[in-house]
C-alpha cells in the first residue's frame, strides 16, 4: 500500500528564484484539436547567482517545439526537456536575454480542467495553482511577477471573442478566416494570474465611473443563449466596486472589467487580472431557475474575486503557504459586504453555520492544518475551509482587537506599502502593528497552530458588593499537524445585560485587560472583576462569535434562556438557542428517549418559538432560530461512537415536537406569506420566503401529509418555492405518488437548463435513507449525467457523500465502497475533484466500530490503486494516517 508518494515541499525551504522574470509576450494560436503557444521571457541572473547554475522551468503534459535565445536555436546539448521540466544550461553569466519557447498542447483533451482546455466549444484557462506549467515552460510560483502581453488567434467562426488580462490593445484579420487580438496588462502579475477565453459567446456590457472620475467597462460573457441570466451579476458587480472604494478606499484600474462564466470548471471562480473567470453557476440566475440562496451566493462569489484585484492581485502571495494572505482576508471581505448588503446578524450566523459544519471537523481529523501550513504535498489540496473560513476569521480578530478605524489604517499601509509585491503573513501582521502601535506577536500564533481552541467561562456574582467575576480559560488540544499547543490571544467580545434588555455600564476592578466590550485573554486562565454592575446582570459572551473556539460557559439554563430573550446582540441570541437544541440533541443521540420523553426541553422550543414569532425582528433571522443544527454537527459534537441512524431519529423527532408544539405558529405564518406579485430578490423578501418554508416543513414533519407541500409545488412562481416544496416532498414522503410525480414533473421542465438539472440530481442525492444509495448508484446511468462536469458530480457523488449521512454511513459500508469506487473513476479524468470528494472521508475514525472498519477499508482499496494521482494520494494517505 503507498500512501507517502511525491515530494514534500516545505516553508522553511524557500528561497527566490535565481532568475528573475521582467516581462512575458504570449501567441496562442488555437485550432481544432490543437494550441501552438509561443512565449517569450525577458530574463536576468539574479545577483549572486553563479554562471554555471542553471534555468530550471516548470512543465506539466507539455510538448516541447522549440527553444531559442536571443534569436538563435539553442544547440541540443544547452538543454532537456521532459513533459515536467526544461533546464537549459547555456545561459548568460550577466544582463538580460530573452529566451523564446515554443510548445503544443491538446486543450480537447485536458480533462483536468487546469491549464488551457476547451469546455462546450469554448477555450478557457484555469491557472490557479500551478496550471499555467501545463501550458508553456515557465517558473510557475507566485513570487514571479511581469507585465504580460498576450496575442491569441483563432478562427472567427468558432471564437469570434478573443479574451485576455489586461487592456485591450490591437485585433485584426488573419488568412484563412482567422483573427486575432491582443491584450496588454501593465501590472505585474504572476502566472496563476493568466486567463485566456476564446470562443463564441454572448454579452453584456456597462459602465462604472470610478470615485475619481475614471470610466470602466464591464462586461460579462456566457455561453449562447444564457446572457439574459446575467442581469443580477453585472448589479453585483457594480455594487461590489463601489463598497470597496467606500469601504476600503480601492479604486478599480484597468479601463476594463471582463467575468466570462464557464459551465466546466472545477472551482467557484477565478481571479485573473481584469478577466475573471466563473462557473456558470455563480453568474447565470433568474427567478425561475435559481433559489433565492443561489442569488446570495452569486453576490457573494462576484464580490470576491473582485475584492481580490488588491487583496490577491495588486497584493500576491509569497509562496502558496502565504494562502490565506489573499483568500482568508478576501472571504472577511465579502463577508463583511455581504452584511452591510443584507444584514449583519444573518449573515454572521451563515458564516458561523459554514465554518463549524467544514473547518471544525478539519481542525479535529486527520486532514488538520494551521492557517498557514508549514508543509504540502499537493498546493490543490489546501484550498480548504482551514485557509478560506478559519483565515477569514483571524482576519475579523485583527479588526477586533485593534477597533474599526486602527484595522481600516492597517489596511491603508497594507496596501501602500506592498502594492506590487509578493508579501507574507509576517509583511500583513507588520502593518496593524505599525499603524496601531499594538503588538500583534502572540495573536500571529493563530496562524502557525492548528486545531479549534477551547474557551471555558464561569462566573460569580458577589450581591454584598455588586461585583462580578468572571473566569476564562483555554486549552489546546495538539491534532494532527503536532504544531503545538500555547496559548493564544483571544478576543472575547461581551456584555452584562440587564433585565431591561440593555447592557449595563461597569467598572474594570482587575484582571484580564479590558477594552471596551472586548476582553483580551492572553494567559491559559485569567480573572476579570466587574465592579458597579448593580443587580445580577446576564453575561452575555462570545458576541458575534469574535474568535473561532468552542466554548464552555457554566450558566443555568434559566440565565441562557433569559439571554435568549433579552441579550440586544441578535447573534448571540442565535447562538444560545442553537448550543441548546444541539446539545439535547447530542444526549437523545447518545441513548434512545424513554416513549414518554419529549427529544427537546419544552421551555427550549417555546423560547425557539417566541424568537420566530416575534414579528419585531426580520424574517431571516426568525427562520435562523428555527432552523435545527445539522446532523454532521450533531456528529462532530459527539466526536466518538458517532451512530448516523440515532442521530437521524432524534432529529427527526425533534422536527415533529417543534412542529406539534408550534403548529398554530407554522399556519399564521404560512397564511401571511402571500408572494408578490413580481418576484425580487431583495433580503426582506428572501428573507418572508425562508421563514415560510421553514414553517411547511415542520407542518409536514408534525402532520405527516404532503398535501400542503403539493399545493406549494403546483402553484409555485418561483425556483425558490418550487424547490423547497418539492425537497420536503422528496424527502420526506418518497413514495408518495404525489412526491414521484412533481420530481417527474421538475425535470420535464427544466431538463434543458444543466444548473436546475444539477438541483435534480442533488435532491436525490440527499434522501434521507439507507435505499437513496441505490437511487445514486442508478443515476450513474442517467443520459444527463457525466463524470466530466465538475458541477454535475459534486451534484451527485460530492453531495450524496458530504451531505447524506445516512446513505453515506450505512452500516454495511456499501455507501463508502460506492464513493470510493467514483473517486478511484474521477482520478483518471479530474484528480481535484476526485481528491476534493475523498475529503468526505476526514471524520472517519469518529464512528462506531463497524463503519469505522468499512470506512478504513475502502481508504486502504483507495490507497492500493498503484497509478493514484498525487492530489487524491495525498488526501488518501493523510487520511489513514
Amino acid at each position: 500500500m503507498r500512501t507517502d508518494d511525491g515530494p514534500t515541499i516545505k516553508l522553511e525551504d524557500y528561497r527566490p528564484t535565481d532568475f528573475v522574470l521582467h516581462s512575458v509576450a504570449m501567441t496562442i494560436r488555437l485550432f481544432e484539436g490543437s494550441a501552438e503557444i509561443d512565449t517569450q521571457l525577458v530574463l536576468e541572473r539574479r545577483e549572486g547567482v553563479g554562471a554555471d547554475t542553471p534555468l530550471v522551468l516548470d512543465g506539466d503534459e507539455l510538448t516541447l517545439s522549440g527553444v531559442t535565445l536571443d534569436g538563435a536555436a539553442l544547440a541540443a546539448d544547452a538543454y532537456t526537456a521532459s513533459p515536467e521540466r526544461l533546464e537549459i544550461s547555456a545561459l548568460p553569466a550577466a544582463g538580460r536575454f530573452t529566451l523564446a519557447i515554443g510548445t503544443r498542447i491538446v486543450p480537447e483533451e485536458n480533462t483536468k480542467l487546469m491549464g488551457l482546455y476547451r469546455s462546450n466549444g469554448v477555450w478557457c484557462t484555469q491557472c490557479e495553482a500551478e496550471g499555467f506549467r501545463r501550458i508553456t515552460y515557465f517558473l510557475d510560483r507566485p513570487d514571479v511577477l511581469a507585465p504580460y502581453k498576450v496575442r491569441i488567434e483563432a478562427d472567427k467562426a468558432a471564437a469570434p471573442i478573443l479574451l485576455s488580462n489586461g487592456n485591450p490593445a490591437e485585433h485584426g484579420e488573419l488568412p484563412d478566416d482567422r483573427h486575432f487580438a491582443v491584450w496588454d496588462d501593465p501590472f505585474n502579475k504572476p502566472s496563476y494570474l493568466f486567463a485566456v477565453v476564446a470562443g463564441d459567446l454572448d454579452s453584456i456590457h456597462e459602465e462604472f465611473t470610478t470615485a475619481s472620475g475614471k470610466p470602466v467597462t464591464l462586461g460579462i460573457y456566457t455561453e449562447k443563449g444564457r446572457v439574459a441570466q446575467a442581469g443580477y451579476a453585472m448589479d453585483a458587480l457594480k455594487r461590489s466596486m463601489w463598497w470597496d472604494e467606500r469601504r476600503f478606499g480601492r479604486e478599480y484600474d484597468l479601463d476594463v472589467f471582463n467575468v466570462v462564466a464557464i459551465s466546466d470548471f472545477n472551482m467557484g471562480a477565478m481571479e485573473n487580472k481584469g478577466l475573471n473567470v466563473f462557473n456558470h453557476k455563480y453568474v447565470l440566475l433568474d427567478s425561475d431557475t435559481a433559489t433565492d440562496a443561489d442569488y446570495a451566493g452569486v453576490e457573494t462569489v462576484i464580490a470576491h474575486e473582485y475584492f481580490h484585484n488588491w487583496t490577491g492581485n495588486r497584493i500576491t502571495c509569497r509562496d502558496w503557504f502565504q494562502l490565506c494572505l489573499k483568500e482568508g482576508l478576501t472571504v472577511y471581505r465579502d463577508q463583511e459586504f455581504s452584511a452591510d448588503e443584507r444584514s449583519a446578524p444573518v449573515q454572521r450566523i451563515n458564516s458561523v453555520r459554514r465554518l463549524k459544519a467544514h473547518q471544525f471537523p478539519e481542525d479535529q481529523g486527520p486532514l488538520q492544518h494551521p492557517v498557514r501550513p508549514r508543509e504540502y504535498k499537493e498546493i490543490n489540496n489546501f484550498y480548504t475551509a482551514t485557509v478560506y473560513d478559519k483565515g477569514a476569521e483571524l482576519v475579523r480578530m485583527i479588526a477586533t482587537i485593534l477597533g474599526r478605524d486602527d484595522f481600516r489604517k492597517g489596511m491603508d499601509l497594507y496596501f501602500e506599502r506592498h502594492d506590487g509585491d509578493a508579501a507574507t503573513i509576517e509583511d500583513f501582521i507588520a502593518c496593524f502593528e505599525d499603524a496601531a502601535g499594538a503588538d500583534l506577536t502572540q495573536f500571529a500564533l493563530w496562524y502557525s497552530q492548528a486545531g479549534t481552541p477551547s474557551l471555558a467561562i464561569t462566573e460569580d456574582y458577589d450581591a454584598a458588593s455588586g461585583t462580578l467575576t468572571v473566569g476564562l480559560k483555554q486549552a489546546l488540544e495538539v491534532g494532527a499537524s503536532g504544531t503545538g499547543g500555547a496559548p493564544f490571544h483571544i478576543p472575547v467580545r461581551f456584555g452584562l445585560v440587564g433585565s431591561n434588555g440593555e447592557d449595563k455600564a461597569f467598572t474594570v476592578a482587575h484582571g484580564a485587560e479590558v477594552d471596551g466590550d472586548v476582553i483580551h485573554l492572553t494567559g491559559e486562565e485569567e480573572t476579570v472583576v466587574f465592579e458597579n454592575v448593580g443587580e445580577r446582570p446576564y453575561l452575555s459572551v462570545l458576541r458575534d462569535f469574535s474568535a473561532p473556539v468552542t466554548l464552555h460557559h457554566e450558566q443555568s439554563l434559566s440565565d441562557r434562556l433569559a439571554l435568549a430573550r433579552l441579550d440586544p446582540n441578535l447573534f448571540n441570541r442565535w447562538r444560545i438557542l442553537n448550543d441548546l437544541v444541539a446539545e439535547a440533541l447530542v444526549e437523545a443521540s447518545r441513548k434512545p428517549l424513554a416513549p414518554s420523553q419529549p427529544p427537546l426541553p419544552p421551555e427550549i422550543v417555546d423560547a425557539i418559538l417566541g424568537s420566530a414569532g416575534d414579528e419585531s425582528i426580520e424574517a431571516a433571522y426568525r427562520a435562523q432560530a428555527l432552523a435545527l443544527p445539522s446532523e454532521p454537527e450533531i456528529a462532530r459534537m459527539l466526536a466518538e461512537n458517532v451512530d448516523p441512524d440515532a442521530i437521524h431519529a432524534a432529529v427527526e423527532a425533534a422536527k415533529r415536537f417543534i412542529g406539534e408544539r408550534g403548529r398554530k405558529l407554522f399556519e399564521a405564518i404560512r397564511a401571511d406569506a402571500r408572494p408578490a406579485a413580481d418576484f425580487s430578490p431583495d433580503a426582506d423578501s428572501a428573507g418572508r420566503r425562508s421563514l415560510a418554508n421553514v414553517a411547511l416543513g415542520y407542518l409536514a414533519a408534525a402532520s405527516g401529509d404532503p398535501a400542503p407541500a403539493e399545493a406549494q409545488y403546483a402553484a409555485a412562481r418561483n425556483m425558490t418555492d418550487r424547490l423547497a416544496a418539492l425537497a420536503i416532498l422528496v424527502h420526506r414522503f418518497p413514495a408518495a405518488d404525489a412526491s414521484k410525480a412533481a420530481l417527474a414533473d421538475f425535470y420535464t421542465r427544466f431538463e434543458d437548463d444543466g444548473l436546475v438539472v444539477d438541483k435534480w440530481f442533488a435532491l436525490q442525492a440527499t434522501i434521507p435513507d439507507v435505499a437513496a444509495l441505490d437511487t445514486v448508484a442508478g443515476l450513474l446511468d442517467h443520459p444527463k449525467f457525466t463524470l466530466r462536469n465538475p458541477n454535475r458530480v459534486r451534484a451527485l457523488v460530492g453531495t450524496f457523500a458530504g451531505g447524506n449521512q445516512l446513505a453515506f454511513h450505512r452500516a454495511d459500508g456499501a455507501g463508502y465502497r460506492f464513493v470510493a469506487e467514483r473517486i478511484a473513476e474521477l482520478d483518471k479524468l479530474n484528480p481535484q475533484i476526485a481528491a476534493r470528494i475523498a475529503t468526505t472521508f476526514r471524520s472517519w475514525r469518529s464512528f462506531e466500530a463497524g463503519r469505522r472498519h468499512a470506512a478504513k477499508a475502502a481508504l486502504e482499496n483507495l490507497a492500493a490503486i498503484p497509478d493514484l494521482s498525487n492530489d487524491t494520494r495525498d488526501i488518501v494517505g493523510r487520511s489513514l494516517r
